[in-house]
Formats: C-alpha cells, structure tokens, sequence
C-alpha cells in the first residue's frame, strides 16, 4: 500500500513540473550569474553571499569604484571597506580572476574585466569613459562566455538597469530586504464594531479586559485598536503578555498634547517601557519628531542621555566637507529641524519656568544630544533613549547596525515617511524604516505607529493631500 502511493507522489510530481522534458530539467538544474554593480555593494556589504548557490560576478570598474569610496566616515564609505575586505578574505584562497567559491552552500565569485568578441560595446553606444559603460561590457563578456547559463546584472541604479535591458542583457533591482506588502507597513489603526456595551464598560472602569478572541485576525502584539458598540468608542492596546486590551488614555507630554488619535496611539508606546523599539512613519507635519523628543524629556529621569540624530543627505551629492568650520558648524544646517522641535518644546513655557530652564541645562550638561548620526557609529548606547529621524533614507543594513548597537535600559525610535527619500538607490520598498516596520511588527518589544492626520498647519496638510 504504502509503494502504491508513494508511485502515485512520484508519478504526479513528474506529471505536475513534467520533469521528464529535458529542457525543463535543464532550467530546474541551471544556476545564474548574477552581475554586481558598485550600488549593490554600497547598499549592503554582504550582498555577495545573498544569491544562494548562483555565481556572483563582479566588474574589475566596481573595484576602482569601491577604492574611491573607501575613504570617509559616512555610511558608504563603511561600506566599500566590508566589502574590500570580504574580497581581500576570498583572495587567500585563489585568485579571483578565477570562479572562487563564496562557501558552503553558495556559489562562485569572480572578478570580470571586459573582454568583447561579439561586436556589442556598451562605449560605442553610450559614449566614452564613463564607468557605468564599463561595468556594462563586463556583463556583455559574462553573457557571451557563457551561453548555457542566465546572466543577470543586478544594480540599484534605475538608469543603468535600462541601458542594461536596450543592450538586451536581463537586469533587476537588489531584491534582498526588499518589501512587498506595503499595506502591512502603511496600515491605519483598526476600527472593531459591534463590540459589546460591557466591554466598553469594563474598559473605563478598571482600564483593561481580556482579549478573548474578540480581536480576531486583527489581534498584534503592542497593536492598537478602536473599538466602538455604535455609540461608544475606547481607544486600547493589545498586551501579549497578559492577553488583554489595555485602555489608552491621551497623556500631555512636556507641554505637548496629542491632537488626535494616531498621536495618542503614538505618545502611550513612546512612554511604555516595556516597548523598546518604536517606529513613528507618516507624512510632514503629523507630529513624528515632536512627540518623540517631548515623550523622551518627559522620561528624562528614566535614561541617563538622550540623544537626537539623523542621516546627513548632502544636496546634489555634495560632501559636506566643502562647508566651512568645524564639524559642529558643517553638521548645524542638516541637524537645524530637530533644533526646531526642541525651540517648539520649550516656547511651550515662559523663559523663567522651571521646565524652560530644565531642557537649558540638560543640553549644557550633554544630557541632551543633537547630533548627525554618523557620529554614532561604533558606540555602545547604554541607558539611552535614542531618536533616529529621516529614518527612511537608512538602509535595512544602517537600522540593524543601529539597534545592534541598543544596551541595557535603552529604547530607541526610528521616525520618517518612506514617501520621502532622498537618497538615490532607495525607494519606498527598500528603505530601512519600511524594513524595520514589515520584519518586526507585532513583536512584543516592538510597535508601529502610522500617523496620517498632519496638525503642523492648514497649509501643509493642503500640500500633502493635493500636491
């Protein structure tokens, strides 16, 4: 009995993937080679090591590219010398004009130099010197020295893909920590109707209810809720530990108050200490920044520092070291919106009022940090409540370096709208905060806030709807 059946698997799985056809055996069977441009690299210092047991083909052009790159402190730059180094690693084990083997599991590497045959020259297309060009007639050599196999060029850059595709060579975007399912991340809060009279009653009264499936699949860890019998509405939290809805109340903090729901929602997660990562992502003017540095001076007697940052973005790609003075005064200009949030905090107060003072004497003292966040790097943040804005201009790899970084008794809270990137080879999928939101919601150490309603001004909100 149990041959006869086990025939009939195997009969349909011959059926069913018709295995039997010899050119669908050799698809199943071939591997790829997958092209890498400086992008790639730039972007994630291990993309080497992500294309399972396919070979993995790097332009001799990318490493000039990557020694330009090696020297600096932004992100970049960190990056080009992982990789420098992974390729120097490879290299004691064979030369790597050679397919060397990246390890277990995976495929080969080797680094390609442009040697055309077939009349295809990406410089007689395109023009002269450029190294883009290049890095394309690299990948027209792999093609053409291996027929039998798919050659995929692989690079962040939108341009380069479509030049890639006009000289007939199969190109895509680096599709590792890539998110599909932006809904998950742009979600509103859901609104449970129906929810019966006792409930709602019991929540007011001693500020929580258990659960009891009354959630459904809407039910997420440090999720919140609305929840409404058609005539009342409570606002509340899922506590996975004890299984129950908590009520959320709205909660001034230092001057600041909520305006409406979402910064309701987002003020209780940013004072709950038991939720140590927190991502606020919405549109200019919904209040991200703001809540969270009024929230962290509010919990100042919590952490020993807390410490504001954000990525540099130079405009039009130019280093900011073409700025003048020292590296406080090159920073100032991109560290000038949070300096902004805290004026907004402490203009809630007269001068002579003792929390005026108290925010005065917390910068002076360094209990209080404004900072650019390249100059976090390599630290160990013990005690601390770190706030990361324009958090969508960050890789997936930047916010895993960051929260790595998280010691004992440290929060910390990412803030951005990923419909606002700025740099070049990111976009709303591929970002580090849409990373973050889609890898870890519903954790218990975790929660998202997604704030829609802008309150900065009528003016900005016409903006953001019909601009």
């Amino acid at each position: 009995m149990r041959y006869k059946i086990l025939v009939e698997v195997i009969d349909y799985i011959y059926t069913t993937l018709n295995y039997t056809n010899p050119k669908n055996m050799a698809k199943i069977k071939q591997k790829k080679i997958y092209v890498l441009d400086t992008s790639v690299l730039l972007f994630d210092s291990t993309s080497i090591y992500n294309f399972q047991d396919n070979d993995v083909a790097i332009p001799i052009t990318v490493l000039e590219e990557l020694d330009n790159f090696k020297v600096g402190n932004d992100t970049k730059n960190f990056q080009a010398r992982d990789v420098i180094r992974s390729l120097d690693k490879l290299s004691e084990k064979s030369s790597l004009n050679e397919w060397v083997s990246l390890g277990k599991g995976k495929g080969k590497l080797k680094i390609v130099m442009p040697n055309l045959v077939n009349g295809r020259n990406a410089e007689t297309v395109y023009g002269e010197g450029k190294n883009d060009h290049k890095i394309l007639n690299s990948a027209i050599t792999i093609v053409d020295q291996n027929k039998d196999k798919s050659v995929v060029m692989v690079t962040k850059d939108i341009n380069l893909r479509i030049k890639a595709k006009a000289l007939g060579i199969t190109a895509e975007d680096y599709l590792t920590g890539k998110v599909k399912n932006l809904k998950k991340v742009s979600s509103s809060f859901p609104k449970i109707n129906n929810i019966d009279t006792q409930i709602i009653n019991e929540l007011y009264k001693k500020g929580f209810v258990e659960e009891n499936g009354m959630l459904g699949d809407e039910i997420l860890a440090n999720g919140y809720y609305i929840l409404s019998n058609g005539k009342d509405t409570v606002l509340a939290r899922y506590d996975e530990a004890t299984k129950s809805l908590e009520r959320v109340d709205k909660q001034y903090v230092y001057g600041i108050k909520p305006r409406n729901v979402e910064q309701t929602f987002a003020v209780d997660a940013l004072l709950n200490p038991d939720i140590k990562l927190i991502a606020l992502q919405g549109v200019a003017g919904t209040g991200k920044t703001l809540l969270a540095l009024a929230s962290a001076i509010e919990q100042r007697n919590l952490y020993q520092q807390i410490i504001l940052a954000r990525p540099i973005i130079p405009l039009s790609n130019r280093d900011i070291g073409f700025l003048p003075g020292d590296a406080n005064d090159k920073i100032s200009p991109y560290m000038q919106p949070l300096w902004d949030n805290l004026k907004f905090i402490k203009n809630q107060f007269k001068s002579t009022e003792k929390k005026y003072k108290l925010i005065e004497e917390m910068e002076e003292s360094g209990e209080l940090s404004i900072t650019a966040l390249a100059f976090i790097r390599g630290r160990s943040l013990s005690n601390v409540l770190f706030i990361v804005d324009e958090a969508q201009n960050l890789t997936p790899h930047e916010v895993k370096t960051i929260i790595t970084r998280a010691a004992e008794g440290t929060k910390i809270v990412f803030t951005g709208d990923i419909n606002q990137i700025d740099t070049p080879y990111m976009d709303e999928e591929s970002n580090g905060l849409t990373y973050l939101i889609d890898r870890l919601k519903g954790h218990k150490l975790f929660a998202s806030i997604h704030l829609e309603k802008g309150e900065r001004s009528e003016l900005a909100n016409l903006a953001n709807e019909k601009l």
